[in-house]
């Protein structure tokens, strides 16, 4: 698309233009507009008369603007944006998809597109669209064009359906043809494969949706900004599951130690909960849109960045408590249920939960950020955490100070609060024991602390 030529073009049924981007609530009427009508762009940093102006772009210019739209959006939407230059000038496109959800509004009020202008939708207009709504069709659910029994991996198909005997005693054995394998699963639909059926059992998924990888790194330090290690893994979504917690596996630690006579090996992180929430990434991302789900592991937390926000109507704050399960893409769900990967109760994020405590973890952080599902699972507790805990100014202080250089001994507590007697000192360092942050190591003068 020469953005250059539809510029000058002027606005039209599916372009609009804005100035500034002081102008969000304008913005917003424009999206509700497209996404009521046949679609569009919105073009931000273009003046009605079709001067090229550029916008300011920040660190946060972007993920506010989406952040803003999101919030004052029913059904909530999270439009396509990116930042391309024009004559040495900034511009933000805004790309918005017809919604299947009509009407879609904007701050209480539905708008349409008429020509070049964004009309209000009056009351028997929105009565109208909603009884057009057609039965929702899942993404997963569609046929993926140009594909056939060619793109199909044969072996892992067999390997799922013998997978799917022993845990759910499935009654479709391999015997029977390949495409005969993929109806019953309802992977085929008017003799055309599904996408889920790429998804799940092709050769080379990419060659028709890029966007299905999964991205894995090892930051240096805290902060996303040094890789060590990076992978971006491919394949079919049943091998990226398995493939990305084996990348997590290469980056944390794994202690051993005697219990009795036994050696007993114990990773940094529960395995357990960090296959569940790679499951979830992988299982209920929405694939329309065009980044990849990711695993970032740093010094002090792993993070599982889906993509696309919850399905509704579930919250953050459900994922806490007891909850339905919502499947955004139901056949891959099904076939990752008869294979054991998720069990389609709501209780995956409970498990997670209770892994992490058992572990003598904090509990994992469940946010949206960028309008994504990310899961944190921390070894190190956060500043606000210590506080709820009750923890006095010298324990956070040594726990910060474990946060810098990886452990703290009692020399070196003591050096941070010379004015302090060894015995309360003590005492601090006892007592963040028992709330399970730090434990001892060493014996003697080699005595350390660090995180659990």
């Amino acid at each position: 698309m020469d953005l250059k030529k539809l510029i000058l073009q002027g606005e039209s049924e599916t372009l609009e233009f804005k100035s500034s981007l002081q102008l969000k609530d304008e913005i917003g009427r424009s999206v509700s507009s497209f996404l009521n009508s046949k679609g569009g762009v919105v073009l931000i940093g273009i003046s009605d008369k079709r001067e090229i102006k550029g916008v300011q772009i920040g660190k946060r210019t972007l993920v506010d603007l989406a952040e803003y739209v999101k919030r004052h959006t029913d059904p909530q939407v999270f439009p396509e944006m990116k930042i391309v230059t024009i004559d040495n000038k900034k511009i933000i496109s805004i790309k918005v998809k017809e919604s299947d959800e009509k009407p879609a509004f904007f701050k209480n009020y539905a708008y349409k597109r008429v020509g070049d202008t964004n009309q209000k939708i009056s009351s028997s207009e929105i009565r109208n669209l909603a009884k057009e709504i057609p039965e929702k069709i899942y993404w997963d659910e569609q046929i993926c064009e140009g594909a056939s029994l060619e793109d199909i991996d044969k072996d892992k198909i067999e390997w799922f359906l013998e997978k799917a005997k022993f845990e759910r005693r499935l009654g479709i054995t391999s015997a029977i043809s390949f495409r005969e394998a993929l109806e019953r699963l309802n992977l085929v639909k008017n003799s055309e494969l599904t996408n889920a059926a790429i998804l799940l059992f092709g050769k080379n998924p990419q060659k028709f949706f890029l966007q299905a990888e999964m991205r894995c790194a090892r930051f240096k330090g805290t902060e996303p900004l040094e890789f060590i290690d990076m992978k971006v893994l491919g394949g079919n979504i049943i091998d990226q599951r398995e493939d990305t917690l084996e990348f997590v596996k290469e980056h944390i630690k794994l202690h051993a130690e005697i219990k009795g006579t036994e050696r007993v090996e114990r990773w940094e992180y529960p395995i357990a909960a960090v296959r569940e929430a790679v499951t979830n990434a992988v299982c209920h991302r929405d694939y329309e849109v065009s980044s990849n789900t990711q695993v970032r592991i740093f010094d002090d937390r792993v993070e599982i960045w889906g993509c696309g926000p919850l399905p509704k109507p579930l919250t953050v704050k459900d994922l806490r408590k007891r909850h339905d399960s919502v499947l955004r893409n139901p056949l891959i769900g099904k076939c990752f249920f008869l294979i054991k990967y998720i069990e389609q109760w709501g209780t995956g994020t409970n498990r997670i939960i209770k892994e992490c405590l058992n572990h003598g973890l904090p509990e994992p952080l469940f946010e949206e950020l960028s309008g994504s599902l990310v899961v944190s699972f921390r070894k190190i507790y956060a500043l606000e955490m210590l506080e709820e805990l009750g923890l006095n100014e010298r324990q956070i202080e040594a726990v910060e100070c474990i946060k810098k250089q990886g452990n703290i001994t009692n020399k070196g507590y003591q050096s941070l609060r010379p004015g302090v007697s060894r015995e309360t000192l003590r005492k601090d360092l006892n007592d963040l024991i028992v709330k399970k942050i730090i434990v001892r190591r060493g014996q003697n003068k080699g005595v350390y602390y660090e995180f659990v």
